[in-house]
């Protein structure tokens, strides 16, 4: 089984976005900007494709680490402390994905200068090509909202650019940005056409299924920081259904699906409000409206990649039940197939035995209790919960 490695990678950064301008304020797309940029400026240095597809990926991953740091903060620390864990975790959570070329230090160092006042301190000449392209992109979308600044506005933009290398910009990375940044470029990166300008730019990436696992663990680990209540959610998921589908004796490549499924059935949450997801009472009936809008965003983000037809039904219906009562497809048992239903069980199971704002956590025994109930009232699998009693009571 193929996946479109790169569709993919665009369906997550497009949740990443979320967070950032749920967090930040930030406008959307801009990982997508910045891509982009950096695509027309390592063409026009002359990058292969292998290096292109490797600083795309870094490019639209260059704030992977955002929700990590973010809820570092909480407690107060330092803002250049967080700057620099910033960069360091998202380095190190690139790291596990399959590059084509060597990707070393452009995450990392994508917040450095020429001058050495960046929050490495490194000078022009000591951080990569990558890591000054995607500075230089980021710093000008930044400074100037390239989504909607007026095309009248590129000659200043283009000044200052000039102005500010060997200081702001290495020199060879504001020669690149001044060869592509032009009117036509500048119109490119609108809202109306962004999806079309990223989807161009990158390099097309196919590969096996068993290859896009170290994605959905990044993904996940997106997903989980997003709040404290939600921490390792679907990381736990997707490790209790690699469980039950050994206990099923699905083959290797349906266990991958599977594993690659729950790590992104919540990717739509990212879209979901922070006070929400960590209010310590119940929801009203406005707030969990909200809540499942969720499922629904993860359809739509993961519905076009090339070979994720199944993937994208099993991560969006986990809150479906039997007797039609779920969302947000409102489908019934007759509707739903096998993995529907047993990742609707591992998702029911690790949200009622984890800690949440709204109840403590509880022992497998409790759980159980909870999950025949539902089973009682037609709302999950009867068989696939007693196969969770047995497997997981002895985990």
């Amino acid at each position: 089984m193929l996946i479109r490695m790169d569709e993919l990678i665009i369906a997550i950064t497009t949740a990443l976005d979320m967070v950032e301008c749920n967090l930040l304020g930030c406008s959307v797309n801009h990982g997508k900007r910045i891509s982009s940029l950096c695509a027309s400026m390592g063409r026009n240095l002359g990058m292969d494709d292998d290096t292109l597809s490797a600083l795309t990926t870094c490019a639209l991953f260059h704030d992977n680490a955002l929700t990590e740091y973010i809820l570092s903060e909480r407690p107060g620390d330092e803002q250049e402390m967080n700057m620099l864990l910033h960069c360091r975790y998202g380095q190190r959570n690139i790291g596990s994905l399959p590059l084509k070329a060597d990707s070393s230090g452009f995450i990392l160092y994508h917040h450095e200068r020429a001058d050495g006042k960046g929050p490495f301190n490194k000078i022009e000449g000591e951080f990569p090509l990558g890591a000054e392209l995607i500075a230089i992109a980021d710093m000008v979308d930044v400074d100037h909202h390239l989504q909607m600044v007026p095309i009248d506005s590129l000659p200043a933009i283009r000044k200052q650019i000039a102005e500010q290398a060997g200081t702001r910009f290495t020199r060879r990375a504001a020669a690149a940005m001044l060869d592509v940044l032009d009117e036509e470029m500048i119109l490119s990166l609108r809202e109306d056409r962004i999806e079309e300008t990223v989807a161009r730019s990158i390099p097309v990436w196919v590969v096996s299924i068993e290859d896009t696992i170290s994605l959905s663990v990044l993904a996940a680990r997106i997903i989980n920081y997003k709040s404290m209540y939600t921490m390792d959610h679907s990381t736990k998921i997707a490790n209790i259904v690699w469980t039950m589908s050994g206990h099923y004796n699905f083959d290797h490549e349906m266990r991958a699906q599977l594993y690659l499924a729950a790590s992104l059935h919540d990717i739509g949450k990212l879209s979901t409000p922070t006070d929400i997801l960590e209010k310590p009472g119940l929801l009203d009936e406005n707030e969990f409206d909200q809540i499942k809008e969720h499922s629904i965003c993860t359809h739509d983000m993961l519905k076009n990649i090339v070979g994720f037809e199944n993937i994208c039904n099993w991560a969006s219906c986990h809150h479906e039940r039997l007797d039609g009562s779920g969302y947000p497809f409102k489908k019934n048992g007759g509707e739903l197939d096998f993995i529907s239903r047993l990742l609707a069980c591992a998702d029911i199971y690790e949200a009622v035995s984890a800690e949440r704002p709204y109840h403590s956590s509880r022992n497998h025994r409790d759980t159980m209790k909870i999950m025949y109930d539902m089973v009682n009232k037609n709302l999950i699998d009867g068989g696939i919960v007693k196969d969770f009693d047995a497997v997981m009571g002895r985990n």
